[in-house]
């Protein structure tokens, strides 16, 4: 069966260190956390660039999952690399050192294999080259999504505005949201989206959940309490990937399957933060998640 959604992103090798521990050298990036989550609900293909540095066991445990990672290619350069630290709040991340890398050299155009593919999803890469690949899609995908993050904000705002446009839904979180569209209300940041050819717009408000707008309606999602939580990396990514890997799997793009979309990939976010890297990200199950979600449930029933 071929891959019914295609995730493009970063693939590194990262040094985190949060008040819960530290890990160096573990693999990750949008597209490994995406790819990670969406394989839970749907035939996956992961599209990205390493360097010949890069675990090869790595790439086994992907093909484990039953993710097709025939779209990776292999630069000369070394493999992209970020060292990052978390103070106490857990919600921020700050970069201590960044190297592109292999990241230089990610796909401008979408392989022939997977012109055709459904559903896509771009991390938070240069939106130049998000677009490109976009674009090089043969035909339009039933859902496009793509995410951003400040550094593209603010160094190329009109290509991430455009990259908005172009996508079915741009992921961002509060903060982001606020600094593209130059707002403190997340109210008129998410009216501006819409305004931008967009039927939902979705922020991300990291332990605090999210919030979905639509033209007529309003849809807030609470964040997990969690008591074990490790390593926030890659919830952002992990949340991203089960969304799309969600609807795929359930051809339904409509708001109220939007909405149990996002309860689902809520609760993934919720399991990869209990752990570094994508440790307990790559262990559980479609199961596991089901029985998350009632959770859920239970915590909003009034």
């Amino acid at each position: 069966m071929s891959s019914k959604v295609l995730i493009a992103g970063s693939i590194g090798l990262d040094d985190v260190s949060t008040p819960f521990g530290s890990v160096k050298s573990v693999a990750g990036g949008s597209a490994v956390f995406a790819s990670l989550a969406c394989s839970i609900f749907s035939k996956t293909a992961m599209l990205g660039t390493i360097g010949s540095d890069f675990p090869k066991e790595k790439l086994g445990l992907f093909e484990e999952k039953g993710i097709d990672v025939s779209a990776l290619q292999v630069s000369q350069k070394p493999t992209m690399r970020w060292k990052a630290h978390y103070d106490v709040d857990i919600n921020v991340a700050h970069t201590d050192s960044f190297e592109a890398n292999s990241l230089l050299d990610l796909h401008k155009t979408v392989p022939e294999k997977f012109s055709t593919v459904e559903y896509f999803f771009a991390g938070n890469f240069d939106p130049e080259n998000q677009l490109s690949l976009l674009r090089s899609l043969k035909k339009k995908p039933k859902l496009s999504i793509c995410d951003t993050m400040d550094y593209y904000i603010n160094s190329k705002r009109e290509k991430v505005l455009e990259m908005v446009n172009a996508a079915n839904i741009a992921l961002m979180n509060d903060s982001e949201a606020r600094s593209l569209f130059r707002t403190t209300n997340l109210v008129k940041a998410a009216q501006e989206i819409l305004k931008l050819n967009s039927e939902y717009a979705i922020i991300k408000k990291g332990e605090h959940g999210c919030v979905m707008f639509s033209k007529e309606k309003h849809f807030s999602c609470i964040g997990y309490p969690l008591e074990n939580i490790k390593d926030p990396t890659g919830c952002g990514d992990s949340f991203a990937g089960a969304l799309i890997g969600y609807l795929a799997s359930t051809d339904d793009l409509s708001e109220s399957n939007l909405r149990k979309g996002i309860v689902s990939a809520s609760a993934v976010a919720s399991f990869n933060a209990e752990s570094f890297s994508f440790e307990k990200l790559a262990q559980i199950t479609k199961k596991d998640v089901s029985e998350r979600v009632k959770e859920f449930k239970e915590f909003v029933k009034f």
